[in-house]
């Protein structure tokens, strides 16, 4: 007879019990089960260039991808990604030893982290963060420590307090996780700021894993400045990123990094025990993808910021204090001014009230008060939804 599982025993180990159903689980139901709009989860509505999901079908057609890729990714978008990094940021790889393919950036996360980190290790990460950080971050055995982006509001934006990321490092200190331009608050880091990280990063000898998916979605004259290009830090860097934010095909998880050779061959020796390859024919579409000419990439932006102006005013005329997005395509939103501080109840209340789903900023934090008055709106979203969500929410302001 087989043996039976004690049920006083938990299934789920001990480094992921914490985590649970995500917040976004929740609140996508909550959309389903309203009939709200759902300005929750950060995926856009449309698909992206038609050329690029053409080369997909053509990928398909032709029998490239179809079988296992490569482990590293398939030569033509490895030589994209190169070409990307070199033509936009003025950073030389070779496609063979420093360029990795991933299932998406949430994979190259993990396995990143899985890589670098030893049990004990502690990793420095931005708060409030994308939550697979910290699941990720708890499976490699590691100890997050939070740095928390503080909201300044006269300045209409959160921003990084340097002395307080310097007092986080310790002996015991492996990695900094950074995050720019950053999700969930918009936030994209100075050069200033960057230049102090690296100093740090290269006086304590750290390795740094920048996850940079909204590279190309910066507004008002920010410029997104990778940690790679930084003095002593080409060698230490894992620079993340992933064609899903940039062309709008979130489903086909086609992430990847580039970094140094040693560090590319230790996050591969991770990756090809998770999904070991993933996306074959998405792979040379994407390809093309990195190769649209520059009009692409200035629509593909203006576009967004469209978008987010005319959502953060819908915000603001329902009665939200509402932060400038300098980057990404979310809008975080304090609702105290509704006479609100518990951004869980509000959120869980609002599909009723206004038929809007948002997301609770506390989720992303380990300082759940911090994240409290905090609401996070998507707008990634058609004109025509984002015109009639903020006509929804008119309903808060009375």
């Amino acid at each position: 007879m087989a043996r039976m599982t004690s049920s006083a025993r938990p299934l789920l180990n001990r480094r992921l019990a914490e985590f649970g159903t995500t917040i976004f689980a929740e609140m996508s139901a909550l959309a389903l089960s309203t009939g709200a709009i759902n300005l929750g989860q950060g995926f856009p509505d449309t698909d992206g260039p038609e050329e690029v999901r053409e080369a997909a079908v053509r990928a398909l057609r032709d029998g490239r991808g179809n079988q296992y890729p490569p482990g590293p990714g398939v030569p033509e978008l490895r030589a994209a990604i190169t070409a990307h990094q070199l033509r936009h940021y003025g950073l030389a790889f070779d496609p063979d030893t420093e360029v990795l393919v991933t299932a998406g950036a949430t994979e190259a996360i993990a396995a990143a982290l899985l890589a670098l980190v030893e049990p004990g290790d502690e990793v420095v990460a931005l708060e409030p963060y994308y939550d697979s950080y910290a699941a990720c971050i708890a499976m490699a055995g590691g100890t997050r420590v939070p740095v928390t982006l503080r909201p300044r509001p006269g300045e209409g934006t959160f921003r990084l307090d340097l002395d307080e990321l310097r007092d986080a490092v310790t002996d015991r200190t492996r990695l900094l996780l950074i995050n720019t331009p950053h999700n969930p608050t918009g936030a994209v880091l100075t050069r200033e700021e960057l230049t102090a990280i690296a100093e740090l990063a290269v006086e304590r000898d750290l390795l740094v894993v920048t996850d940079e998916v909204y590279e190309h979605l910066v507004f008002d004259g920010a410029a997104h400045v990778p940690l790679a290009t930084l003095p002593g830090m080409r060698e230490r860097t894992v620079t993340i990123s992933s064609s899903g934010k940039t062309f709008s095909f979130t489903g086909w998880k086609v992430g990847w990094i580039t970094a140094a050779p040693g560090l590319v061959a230790a996050v591969r020796s991770a990756k090809q025990f998770l999904t070991y390859v993933s996306a074959g024919p998405f792979q040379y579409a994407i390809a093309e993808a990195l190769n649209l000419p520059e009009s692409y990439f200035t629509a593909f932006r203006e576009d967004l910021r469209a978008k987010r102006d005319l959502l953060a005013a819908g915000l603001a005329q329902a009665g939200f204090g509402v932060f400038r997005t300098a980057g990404t395509y979310f809008v975080t939103t304090d609702i105290r001014p509704l006479g609100f501080d518990d951004g869980f109840a509000f959120c869980r209340a609002l599909p009723e009230r206004a038929g809007v789903v948002a997301i609770p900023n506390a989720v992303f934090y380990d300082h759940r008060e911090a994240g409290a008055p905090f609401v996070r709106f998507a707008f990634c979203k058609r004109t025509e939804v984002l015109q009639e969500a903020a006509q929804r929410l008119k309903a808060l302001a009375g």
